[in-house]
């Protein structure tokens, strides 16, 4: 057995949310062959245990420093131990790799890709397939405790045996466009749109896709364009963080574009950006999920967004008809909200827009969908700022903001939020609010977390308050209801004050 920390000691790489995620460096802290090799080993004797010992197993993986050794290792070692491995070729979307474990009806599929960490990290992300409560979603306790206990009964020496490419490993990239086309059609429109996959690997399926859906005018941002594992033009690999987007929106001007549109580096998550009032505005990853539960919501159909997100989606999806559901963070819970689930969303800018097909975040599919909806609203002489603003009318105006609080170490976290639970004042930003305490709730929504709820007359207030499950840091999402005025001045204003509301309530919870 290898000399490394038992499970659950300082300094090792745990096998936790979907699989692996961590530096890539040598020892039992890193993403290394060795651990990728140990990984598939337990995931090879977890599927054998569950009755599919010769089942079919899907592997794909990004161009993140390693990914290819990585990839290797994981297909070489699953071949020997007898399972049927689909390799997928060249570098591959992690929405091609969920789509491939339902499309073949696999029993798992795994993705080398750490998504959009850092330049220096890299991860091992499983989906469960046939068998499971979910086909292609990724996996949830107790199946990740369980492949972690076998981690440390590898054998020294793994057997690793060479895959042969195969017709169903070279045909997933156009099964998976064509599911798009089937899916949301082609409507052919010179919207003009400009594009960058910030580094990473979902460029030129994202340029087929929106060719395929009738989308001709695409501009992209050429020195983030092919990959690139160092993401040498952005301090952080992620549309959501400051600067990244810089070069999408300055092209976006010089072209004159309707649509902006950012992926990350896996290309499981989409940011838009719209035009309007001639400057270009970065939807928050709440204004994005109205939109598409404005598009994608049917009566009994099952909305799901998490505990973290806005409630604006929730509320556009009940108009509908639809039933929204609330759930813990993170995409193995929203994937598993009930049936028939039509959409889900996270406001980390991730969109499951086709459950059916893929049961994770998808970029690529949210922005073929959110281009059809941009060209079918111009069509009809609006704009995306103006269904925005007739939702806000409808529901009232819902603004979100969050923050991310470093702490020096995990036990500030959990002080911090033992302060939080026991405050003597429930005063936020100068709003009386009433505490729910998720750690103390029976249902399936418990967890580490402090809700803030309350009200100024017509304005409401909501503030969430969780650790990280990965670093320490506090996470803090609040959101501001207000009634929103016809006029458009009026209404300018009332974005500020909402604003500037919300920013306020972050900052007193963090302080």
């Amino acid at each position: 057995m290898p000399p490394d920390p038992a499970p659950g000691q300082p300094g090792q790489l745990r096998f936790g949310t979907a699989g692996l995620r961590g530096p890539v460096r040598p020892g039992p802290g890193g993403m290394n062959d060795e651990l990728v090799a140990r990984a598939t080993w337990a995931v090879g004797e977890w599927l054998r245990a569950a009755g599919h010992g010769s089942a079919t197993v899907v592997v794909g993986h990004d161009a993140r420093h390693g990914s290819e050794d990585f990839f290797a290792t994981t297909t070489q070692v699953l071949a020997a131990a007898g399972f049927d491995v689909v390799a997928l070729p060249g570098t591959s979307p992690t929405p091609l790799v969920a789509f491939a474990c339902r499309d073949l009806a696999a029993a798992a599929a795994v993705q080398i890709t750490a998504s959009h960490n850092p330049a220096g990290d890299n991860g091992y992300k499983l989906y469960a397939g046939i068998g499971s409560d979910v086909a292609g979603a990724q996996i949830v306790g107790p199946a990740d405790q369980q492949i972690e206990e076998l981690m440390y009964r590898a054998p020294t020496t793994i057997p690793r045996r060479p895959v042969a490419p195969d017709a169903r490993a070279r045909h997933n990239r156009a099964r998976y466009l064509d599911r798009l086309l089937t899916r949301f059609g082609r409507s052919p429109d010179p919207l003009r749109i400009a594009l960058t996959p910030m580094h990473g690997v979902g460029g030129q399926i994202a340029l087929g896709a929106l060719r395929n859906a009738g989308f001709d005018d695409v501009h992209v941002v050429d020195e983030q364009f092919a990959p690139d594992p160092d993401f040498p033009t952005v301090a952080f690999p992620n549309p959501e963080e400051p600067g990244a987007t810089d070069r999408l929106l300055r092209l976006a001007a010089e072209i004159d574009a309707d649509l902006a549109v950012a992926l990350d580096p896996d290309a499981d998550r989409c940011a838009i950006a719209i035009p309007e009032d001639g400057r270009w505005r970065l939807l928050t990853g709440d204004e994005t999920g109205a939109i598409l539960a404005h598009r994608l919501a049917v009566p009994d159909g099952v909305v799901a967004s998490s505990i973290v997100s806005g409630t604006l989606a929730a509320a556009v999806a009940a108009a509908a008809g639809a039933r929204p559901a609330r759930t813990l963070t993170g995409f193995k819970w929203l994937v598993r909200a009930g049936e028939p689930l039509v959409y889900a969303y996270e406001e980390a800018i991730g969109h499951c827009v086709d459950p059916d097909a893929i049961r994770d975040k998808d970029g690529i599919g949210t922005a073929v969908l959110l281009a059809q909806i941009a060209a079918g609203v111009r069509r009809d002489g609006r704009s995306l700022s103006s269904l925005l603003d007739d939702l806000s009318t409808r529901h009232g105006l819902h603004v979100t903001v969050g923050r991310s609080v470093p702490l020096t170490t995990p036990a500030a976290a959990a002080q911090t939020m033992t302060a939080l639970r026991g405050a003597t004042t429930r005063t936020v930003a100068g709003i009386e609010c009433a505490l729910s305490d998720y750690a103390g709730r029976d249902d399936d929504l418990r967890t580490d977390a402090v809700e803030f709820t309350g009200s100024d007359g017509d304005t409401g207030l909501r503030a969430l308050v969780r650790p990280s499950g990965t670093e320490p840091k506090l996470k803090v999402y609040v959101e501001v209801v207000m009634p929103f005025p016809p006029d458009p001045a009026t209404r300018r204003q009332t974005r500020r004050e909402a604003d500037a509301l919300a920013r306020r309530a972050a900052d007193a919870l963090v302080r």
